[in-house]
């Protein structure tokens, strides 16, 4: 027997109500500052690793986090951003970044592995 609607069915949100549309977060999960034009929703549990939840962050935040951690130790950091606070080059960065405009991107150093 057949759907009678398909999962990927492009027009499904359309007879929703404008209140029900989850809002998106004002907020990098990592630096604290407003969100600007460009949103990246990171897995702070890689998905390789069984994450599921997502939370928004800047670019340069999410390259950042990629650049100085494994995803082992992003597993076992999971969500408490303070944990990855913890470690200088992440409080440096969080440091630094923090007077700049929220669409603020700059290159990033390779992988420190």
């Amino acid at each position: 027997m057949a759907r009678k609607r398909s999962k990927h069915d492009p027009y499904r949100d359309l007879d929703r109500d404008e209140d029900e549309v989850p809002a998106v977060a004002a907020h990098c999960w990592l630096c604290g500052r407003p969100m600007g034009k460009t949103t990246v929703l990171h897995h702070p549990v890689p998905k390789s690793r069984g994450g599921r939840d997502v939370v928004p962050m800047h670019p340069i935040c999410q390259q950042t986090l990629v650049a100085n951690f494994t995803n082992s130790e992003l597993q076992r950091f999971g969500m408490d951003v303070e944990g990855l606070l913890a470690n200088p080059a992440i409080r440096k960065f969080v440091d630094w970044v923090a007077k700049k405009d929220p669409d603020f991107n700059a290159p990033q150093a390779r992988k420190l592995r």
